[in-house]
């Protein structure tokens, strides 16, 4: 590509010499065409000398090179799965955020019908396209999603009439496009006289459309029946109930306060665990809950460590997996990249292993601990409620032969500017993402169970890249490092 640019450059130039020849014999104010022999140096330019610059072999031979270059390019380059998974992470914010259509269309990260400030303020507003809104739309409308499908045709409906007549080279869709999607949207939602007045509507700018006739005398029998629902050509469907998924981020006050009896246990505190490599540089420790038992631990890596480990994950990183019964697979409730490391990789790793272990008076010693798990999260990532412990004997986390797991430490590499919080469901509270800090959880009770309270969510990411840094630790090896205790409930 470079050789063709530096080519193409000294094309450039002899096209430039060529126009300035051009330009002198043609606004010289004493030369006149009547001059043959200007009219003929003049016609020759224009003739055969462009014929040679454009239509020589090296011109032909460059487009090749560009064309050529390109193909690389677009080896590189955002594919139809890149743009529908792009679409997906705008629906997920929407519904984890419980975000306005409109807003989101305008640039505007604000909560529908509330007068609380925006969630997120980016310095540069942008705004969304007719064009952008039907494809999010058409995205939920290839699935059968029709409560996404409805509100955001809707918005292309409103902007495409905004700017109808007018044309713009991007847009790829149009408002009867987004009118004939919307109203079969609202059909398969059970609104058949909404279906039908977009329908008229359609026809209004397309009257010779004959399947948006038939589907117009079709929802207008039924209304005419009152029972019944079917399109024309005699398919038969059933409405679809719309209601909005559940915004797991909102769930609740997720910054309600503690129950009375907790708040005497919360507190920050230097910890040093009885451990002697924290002895000069004690770790610095907020409870964030005692039930379930989660704790805060501030600077527990520094920024070069953060930087070490995202620059060592980086060339491994993959779509994360779940577990999904005795296998792994892909799973849209989980959007993010991962990589393992192991902590021969790097001293980084060995000497955050010894952190861990230190801090938490576990064992970290193969097989009673995973290899650490570096995750990224861009564009809308999330991890949708889940227990970080099996729930059921035939998980792939038994085949380990180390039990399950007793305990989470996640530690973030990085800042984020919204949203990426850990909230804990059942729990009721969410901790915000805090660069090089460490977040700790108990998985399992004393007696072996696994914690209902630990459910929690990596809600998605509103702006910025989220990466943090999972340690996972099993129950075998801790027995005498955590003990059971005298209840056997607890």
């Amino acid at each position: 590509l470079r050789s063709y640019l530096r080519e193409e450059n000294a094309r450039l130039r002899r096209l430039r010499r060529f126009y300035e020849k051009v330009q002198v014999l043609h606004q010289d104010p004493k030369a006149s065409v009547d001059n043959p022999l200007l009219a003929f140096s003049l016609i020759k330019r224009l003739q055969s000398d462009w014929l040679n610059i454009i239509y020589s072999d090296e011109a032909t031979t460059n487009a090749q090179a560009l064309h050529a270059g390109l193909r690389e390019v677009e080896q590189e380059l955002p594919g139809a799965e890149d743009l529908d998974g792009a679409a997906r992470a705008l629906m997920r914010l929407q519904d984890v955020y419980a975000l306005s259509v409109k807003g989101l269309a305008n640039g505007v990260f604000q909560r529908s019908g509330t007068d609380h400030p925006p969630l997120y303020s980016p310095g540069r507003r942008v705004s969304l396209s007719a064009d952008d809104c039907f494809h999010v739309g058409k995205v939920a409308y290839d699935t059968g999603d029709y409560y996404h499908s409805i509100t955001w045709l809707e918005e292309a409906v409103n902007l495409f009439r905004l700017s109808y007549g007018s044309w713009n080279p991007e847009d790829r869709s149009s408002l009867e496009d987004a009118l004939d999607h919307l109203a079969f949207s609202y059909f398969m939602a059970g609104n058949i006289s909404h279906a039908l007045s977009l329908s008229r509507e359609f026809l209004h700018y397309d009257p010779s459309n004959e399947r948006v006739t038939r589907n117009v005398a079709k929802y207008e029998k039924l209304l005419e029946m009152g029972t019944g629902v079917g399109l024309a050509g005699g398919a038969k469907v059933t409405p679809q109930p719309l209601s909005p998924p559940v915004p797991y981020a909102l769930l609740g006050p997720l910054s309600s306060q503690p129950a009375p009896e907790q708040l005497l246990h919360l507190g920050c505190s230097y910890e040093t665990n009885s451990s002697p490599y924290l002895l000069l540089q004690p770790a610095k420790k907020e409870m964030v809950r005692i039930r379930p038992y989660v704790a805060l631990y501030h600077d527990f890596i520094s920024d070069a460590e953060a930087e070490t480990i995202k620059w060592l994950a980086g060339p491994w990183l993959q779509r994360s997996v779940v577990a999904s019964g005795e296998k792994q697979q892909k799973a849209e409730y989980r959007i993010s990249q991962s990589a393992w490391l192991k902590d021969t990789a790097d001293p980084v790793v060995r000497a955050l292993d010894r952190r861990i272990a230190a801090v938490t008076g576990l064992d970290l010693r193969p097989p009673y601990a995973e290899y650490l798990q570096v995750v990224n999260y861009g564009l809308g990532g999330h991890y949708e409620p889940h227990f970080d412990h099996a729930t059921s004997r035939k998980s792939p986390l038994y085949r380990m032969k180390s039990g399950n797991r007793i305990a989470t430490v996640m530690i973030y590499l990085s800042a984020v500017e919204a949203g990426g919080s850990t909230a804990f469901i059942y729990a009721n509270f969410s901790v915000p993402v805090v660069k090089n800090a460490a977040l700790f959880w108990w998985n399992l009770r004393r007696n072996g169970n696994g914690d209902g309270d630990t459910l929690h969510a990596g809600c998605p990411v509103l702006a910025g890249d989220k990466w943090v840094a999972n340690k996972w630790i099993h129950e075998h090896g801790q027995e005498f490092r955590r003990p059971c205790g005298a209840d056997p409930w607890d």
